[in-house]
């Protein structure tokens, strides 16, 4: 650890036309992200299916995850939600009016 500290929120841009991934920290185990979003989603065809556990929240505007049966996730500021390896999903919607950043950790 080198002891500097950052802020989720620096570097976004007013503008944000392409999703955004950042990598905060990666090791053996685990690899936390954070993902800047703004009216992004996910391909319409396919589904995330994922080695890993997903841990995710949004510290910043709006979200819904929908999953393979059919249900789907609103998650607001400050929601947290934990998908566990090959559970089928994909980010069905996202605010388009204002950032979502979320906090994704990866865990194996």
């Amino acid at each position: 650890m080198n002891g500097t500290a950052s802020n989720i929120f620096e570097c976004v841009p007013y503008e944000v036309r392409d999703e955004l991934f950042d990598n905060i920290v990666t090791g053996e185990n685990i690899r936390i992200e954070r993902i800047v979003s703004k009216g992004h989603v996910s391909p319409e065809s396919g589904w995330y299916d994922q080695d890993e556990h997903e841990w995710v929240i949004v510290l910043k505007g709006e979200a819904e995850i929908e999953f393979e049966n059919q249900s789907t996730v609103r998650l607001v500021s400050g929601s947290y939600l934990n998908i566990p390896a090959h559970t089928l999903h994909k980010v069905a919607w996202t605010a388009p009016d204002t950032e979502t950043v979320w906090l994704a950790v990866y865990y194996t």
